[in-house]
């Protein structure tokens, strides 16, 4: 590694850490200000705002605009660079354009896997701390469940249907149970209400009907009550729209599966987040690429010009996906394509920048 690559990695990590600083506590200002009458009418202990709230939102926070950070730290230092004739000293001494583009790629990919790493694995440690704190002394959990009309899969061959189920007193009405194997109704319950037990864990079917097949030989069963262990609970029916944030990336990938095998619409909404997880560091290689692109030629307007554009096509990239992961949440796009979509596009731009970037 030479001077010039240490000289280089330096400015970088350097101007994006202090960027990143200042952003914090601008941010965390504001934040105070926005849930100060939160804070006092819940009576939060100020040692469990700061280092249970603030000092668990700085993770996140890093992460939520990392590839933002790093497109405004590359635009910085290297159109300074470039002002101060630096760029054209280093292309004169003989490095070509793309060896100077060797220190911006190992920063960048230096805080891609640290974008991954918290992302998958402390974020949603420290989220935990997070949102129960919010749940304590700022707002109420929020949930969301669908009430009517659930039909879910819950085991293999195993469908259920609902007409109505009331999360808060835990009592469905209309249920069904169907059970096939090899394509062919082997069980099925049917009942008028179904109501969980908390005590013992387990289901009590009200006015049921059972109709079981084997063999060829049917055999059915009726009754007032019957108590019962089903291979579900009421909180398969309730759901916090949060518990995207405190899983890790294990635990984010099985939660997708059991959905798909459940048949839950909403899966969509988590394919997107673990896609994302993976597409955003490498949003911030692409972005990085882009800003050495634009900000390394010298102009009449200096930094200003070059940040002005530079934060043009950061905010054009976050309106890319927050399109297109629209489109995939209430269209018919796959998740995976929505997710890369900006990054691919951004890619073919970053490309085109780097072929007529000053050599």
């Amino acid at each position: 590694m030479r001077t010039i690559d240490r000289y280089i990695i330096r400015k970088f990590l350097g101007t994006f850490f202090f960027t990143l600083v200042l952003l914090i506590f601008i941010v965390i200002v504001f934040d105070i200000s926005e849930k100060i009458d939160d804070f006092l009418r819940s009576e939060a202990p100020v040692s469990s705002i700061i280092f249970v709230y603030y000092l668990n939102f700085v993770p996140y926070f890093i992460n939520e605009f990392s590839y933002l950070l790093t497109f405004i730290a590359v635009i910085f230092f290297t159109s300074r660079m470039a002002s101060d004739s630096e760029i054209i000293a280093i292309l004169s001494s003989g490095i070509s354009f793309w060896r100077m583009l060797y220190p911006y790629f190992i920063s960048a990919v230096a805080l891609g896997l640290l974008s991954f790493i918290l992302a998958n694995f402390i974020i949603p440690i420290t989220n935990r701390s997070m949102l129960a704190f919010e749940n304590q002394y700022i707002h109420a959990p929020r949930s969301e469940f669908s009430d009517q009309n659930i039909h879910k899969q819950i085991s293999p061959g195993t469908f259920i249907y609902l007409e109505n189920f009331n999360t808060h007193s835990c009592v469905g009405w209309k249920f069904t149970l169907e059970k096939f194997e090899n394509r062919e109704l082997t069980l099925k319950l049917r009942s008028e209400e179904i109501r969980w037990d908390s005590l013992r864990s387990r289901w009590q079917v009200s006015n049921y009907y059972i109709r079981r097949i084997k063999d060829m030989k049917e055999s059915i069963k009726k009754g007032k009550k019957l108590d019962t262990i089903l291979p579900f609970i009421p909180a398969d029916f309730t759901e916090n729209i949060e518990d995207v944030k405190i899983m890790n990336y294990s635990v984010l990938r099985k939660h997708i599966k059991d959905k798909e095998l459940r048949g839950d619409p909403d899966v969509i909404k988590y394919k997107v987040k673990k896609y994302e997880r993976i597409a955003f560091p490498f949003a911030t290689i692409i972005l990085t690429v882009i800003g050495v692109s634009v900000s390394s030629r010298k102009v009449r307007g200096g930094i200003g010009f070059h940040l002005g554009l530079g934060l043009a096509l950061t905010f054009i990239y976050i309106l890319f996906m927050q399109v297109f992961t629209v489109f995939a949440t209430f269209g018919d796009l796959p998740p995976l394509i929505a997710v890369w979509i900006p990054n691919l596009i951004f890619g073919v731009i970053a490309f085109f920048l780097i072929k007529i970037a000053p050599k």
